[in-house]
């Protein structure tokens, strides 16, 4: 039961965060270029993805558990290590907080300035702009609900997940027409790193052959050691930041 709970809890915390950065860029070029680009890009975007998961799904599933569960703990390591990082170094002060509005801003202003080549009605910019950033962002989600879902043969738990996140940024991205700076976007990061980490480290264990005592329950004692060093290394680092008084650099760009 707790292992069903966090593979979901993961797969919408960490599509929900890939679907705000998402949203922000569609956004940007929607009001910018026009809707009618922007949201045909984000349909050829989909549908690519699709495509993706079709093909990559059967081949991933298709490979022995056990070898299967150490890629998998491997790449969620690799991933969850790297979100978890910059997760520390915001919490800390050396790295500058993610500002959905800022990133608006500057996607907006970019593409209000960029040129304009439009063919058969569609504006090209606008198209190219709204398929980036929704089919990088979407691949990240794909990887996610494919590991996840593969490693325990819960494909269609993670999905459930990842459509909820898309169902709920999308609702309230229609509504206000807006990038989502209210969204704890950070704090999100920070725990789909720890959950990352976590899943990594336990079917990473299993693949070579590990007991983990209590199965799956074990997820919970990794979890609570994860956020203890998490937040260890965030208190030492803000400590050391207060000392030097480091200026936080500005963050540019739409990076997770």
């Amino acid at each position: 039961m707790s292992s069903t709970l966090l593979l979901v809890l993961s797969s919408f915390l960490a599509s929900a965060v890939e679907m705000v950065e998402a949203l922000t860029i569609v956004l940007a070029a929607g009001i910018a270029r026009g809707w009618r680009s922007s949201l045909t890009g984000v349909g050829v975007a989909t549908a690519t993805l699709a495509i993706v998961i079709i093909v990559l799904g059967p081949a991933i599933t298709s490979l022995p558990i056990s070898f299967l569960r150490i890629v998998v703990g491997g790449m969620l390591l690799i991933f969850g290590l790297q979100w978890l990082r910059k997760a520390i170094m915001r919490g800390s002060g050396f790295k500058a907080l993610h500002d959905e509005d800022a990133i608006y801003a500057e996607e907006l202003e970019a593409a209000r300035t960029a040129g304009s080549v439009t063919a058969q009605g569609i504006d090209w910019y606008g198209f190219t702009l709204s398929f980036k950033g929704v089919f990088l962002e979407g691949l990240e989600v794909a990887f996610i609900v494919l590991t996840f879902g593969s490693a325990k043969g819960g494909i269609p738990l993670a999905a459930t997940g990842a459509a909820i996140a898309l169902i709920v940024v999308a609702v309230v991205g229609i509504a206000v027409r807006a990038p989502l700076s209210r969204v704890p976007e950070n704090t999100m990061k920070f725990s789909v790193g720890l959950m990352l980490t976590t899943f990594g480290i336990f079917w990473a264990g299993e693949g070579v052959g590990v007991s983990w005592p209590g199965a799956d329950i074990a997820l919970i004692p990794i979890l609570g050691f994860m956020i203890l060093v998490a937040f260890g290394l965030v208190k030492s680092l803000r400590r050391k930041h207060s000392a030097l008084r480091v200026p936080v650099p500005r963050e540019v760009g739409a990076e997770s």
